[in-house]
């Protein structure tokens, strides 16, 4: 009994020890951090309040972090390093506070209704790496002030209501990979200067009203090195597809469909060697569509219908199945 009293102490003094001694037991979450996340707290209303309890974010005493609140240890303070308040609903414009948690890596509002523009503080974010916050009702230009920040990786932009043209900025983003900007209002041209981004691999600018042609957007020497899935369906493209779009060695998805593409299509493009989905329907396409696609290893889709190419014959003995609808090959 005496031995299982001492084993029962020595284990409890242990516990006592290790709370005393661990950082987030001695530490206090940033005072800046808590007055930010409480007047978010106050903007965003009762589907996120009745999850907040308590004054302090990261969690105090007996209470845990607020929900969707992720909070580390910097020296003697507790951060707020992640915010994920998505799919409740909140109704408002953004909240500015957000941008005073300076230590944020991830910020995720998608799929609520929030309204109005993006502030342009939100360039004080510099540690931030995903910005997602698409599907909401968001308004105004894109802010240029999102190129400022150099650590983002995911920028999920779509589903909103923004107009104006995309900002230049943008191209300032070194390890950006993920640029989702369809479903929006955006117009004039696609920045070249994207194409300098050595890192990007999804570029969706679908269903704007983005002019244009494909050889400006490609005009500079190497641009889109690492580029798998390019999605520019549903706007007002104008011209032809260029032979150097071929250039784009890492491309399996290529998705133009629904613009003013003319002319004829390289036979280039079959030499892609990734090529997965080519949708070209519903352009003004001309000319004959070469056999060198049915022959592609990994060419699983290609849509051309709602063009005006020249009828001729299927090739013989092909296995793949390509979506063509009403138009056939030519030999």
């Amino acid at each position: 009994m005496a031995l299982q009293r001492l084993s029962f102490f020595a284990f409890s003094l242990i516990l006592i020890l290790t709370l005393i001694s661990s950082p987030l037991a001695l530490s206090k979450t940033l005072k800046r951090d808590v007055k930010a996340l409480n007047e978010i707290k106050a903007s965003l209303g009762w589907r996120v309040v009745y999850a907040w309890v308590g004054d302090d974010p990261c969690g105090d005493g007996d209470l845990p972090p607020w929900s969707g609140v992720t909070c580390s240890t910097q020296g003697d303070y507790r951060v707020v390093t992640e915010l994920e308040v998505y799919a409740v609903s909140i109704v408002g414009p953004f909240p500015t506070a957000v941008t005073n948690l300076l230590d944020l890596t991830r910020l995720d509002f998608h799929n609520n209704k929030l309204t109005g523009p993006i502030p342009p503080q939100i360039g004080r974010l510099k540690r931030l790496k995903i910005l997602n916050l698409r599907w909401n009702k968001l308004q105004d230009i894109i802010p240029p002030e999102i190129g400022e920040l150099k650590s983002l990786t995911h920028l999920y932009l779509s589903f909103n209501s923004f107009k104006g043209e995309i900002p230049r900025e943008l191209a300032n983003l070194p390890e950006l990979r993920y640029l989702y900007l369809q479903e929006n209002r955006l117009i004039g041209k696609i920045p070249a200067e994207l194409g300098t981004l050595r890192n990007l691999r999804h570029l969706d600018v679908g269903n704007n009203h983005l002019v244009g042609t494909i050889r400006e957007l490609i005009r500079i020497e190497g641009c889109f090195p690492a580029l798998r899935n390019l999605y520019l369906n549903n706007n007002y493209l104008t011209g032809g597809i260029p032979a150097q779009l071929a250039n784009l060695t890492n491309l399996e998805i290529f998705y133009l469909s629904y613009n003013k593409i003319s002319g004829a299509v390289p036979t280039g493009l079959a030499n892609i060697p990734k090529l997965i989905y080519l949708y070209l329907d519903h352009n003004q396409l001309t000319g004959r569509i070469d056999s060198e696609f049915y022959k592609h290893p990994f060419l699983k889709e290609l849509y051309i219908e709602g063009n005006s190419f020249k009828q001729g014959v299927k090739p013989i003995g092909v296995h793949k199945v390509l979506e063509v609808s009403d138009t056939e090959f030519l030999v």
